[in-house]
């Protein structure tokens, strides 16, 4: 206990020397933005030639549908621009040959393609990754939100269910903020960052990478490089997927969605404080959103706020899968 205790005091002393040391938060978003276009054009250089494949397309009304595409440059978006605007507007996720894929992330072999949309018989997989989304998005928002002079630290935050009544992300704000208190107005502003992002309608763009890459992103954090070190070991193939979405650089441990405006009712509810950590005072920012497609009504929304804004506990186990989202046509408890 006591060596685990003088572990953390010298983390936090790390840290915040490193804070200290650290670029002014642009030079740090233009480091890792030069970082992620320089191995997005390596990657898109290995296919110098242009070379077919071929997408077998699934789903209702799409059976013996096939599409001829390129290797290495087109992506399920791009397959759904031979189809029709619905399947343009409303896809949200893809799977290829039964796998997870982002809708921006490049074919690299001929496959099956299935678009995924929220009003599929099954959407899991979809409100997952929806659910990540607005967690990272909130993130962004949290990393911009404050001046230069003050660091933030995005930490590293497990999936956490839908049911859950909120998404979150932890974060460690400069240690001149740590007797702020956040009032509704803060809240409010918070909220507008991120209605802001969503009206820009942003891609994620992903970009899967080897762990030295996706630590040269991160240099100027050892609490993403620790993460980033975490997610390589576990993962099999020993790379990790990166977004970006405008100027955000952003680790994901696993697949978001294709643009911010499909979050919709988007709301910055709360942001709890969690006590000292190994980097600071930890805090966990939580919001409440609902997809495009996917309305509530005001009294429904204002029962759904309130119970997002109670803390969240983030379970230790390593993978989480949420249910369905929270039906706007069923009663809210207020049991989490």
């Amino acid at each position: 206990m006591a060596t685990r205790t003088v572990r953390q005091v010298l983390q936090r002393r790390f840290a915040s020397a490193a804070a200290a040391a650290r670029p002014p938060a642009v030079e740090v978003r233009n480091q890792r933005n030069a970082v992620f276009s320089r191995e997005q054009a390596r990657q898109r250089a290995l296919y110098p030639r242009i070379e077919k494949i071929e997408v077998n397309m699934e789903g209702p009304g799409l059976e013996g549908t096939l599409l001829v595409m390129n290797r290495g440059l087109s992506t399920p978006l791009s397959c759904a621009r031979h189809l029709t605007e619905h399947h343009v507007t409303n896809s949200v996720l893809a799977l290829v040959d039964g796998e997870p894929w982002p809708l921006h992330q490049p074919l690299t072999n001929s496959c099956s393609l299935t678009l995924l949309t929220f009003k599929d018989n099954d959407p899991t997989l979809v409100n997952q990754a929806f659910w990540r989304s607005c967690a990272s998005l909130l993130g962004q928002v949290l990393e911009t939100a404050f001046k230069d002079d003050f660091t933030v630290e995005l930490l590293s935050t497990e999936d956490v269910p839908v049911t859950s009544g909120a998404f979150c992300y932890d974060v460690v704000l400069d240690p001149q903020l740590d007797s702020w208190t956040p009032s509704e107005e803060s809240l409010r502003s918070l909220t507008r960052g991120a209605q802001q992002l969503i009206h820009r309608d942003l891609a994620w763009e992903p970009l899967e990478v080897v762990p030295s890459v996706a630590l040269e992103v991160f240099s100027h954090s050892r609490c993403k490089q620790e993460e980033v070190e975490q997610k390589a070991a576990e993962s099999p193939r020993g790379t990790l997927m990166l977004y970006r979405c405008g100027d955000h650089v952003l680790l994901s441990g696993g697949p978001l969605v294709a643009r911010t405006g499909l979050c919709s009712q988007y709301e910055v509810t709360a942001l709890h404080s969690l006590g000292q950590g190994p980097w600071g005072l930890h805090r966990r920012a939580q919001g409440l959103s609902l997809p495009l497609q996917l309305q509530a009504h005001h009294t429904v929304w204002r029962k759904l706020r309130q119970r997002a804004e109670k803390l969240v506990e983030v379970p230790t186990t390593q993978e989480v899968t949420p249910p369905s989202l929270p039906d706007p046509d069923q009663p809210v408890t207020s049991s989490v």
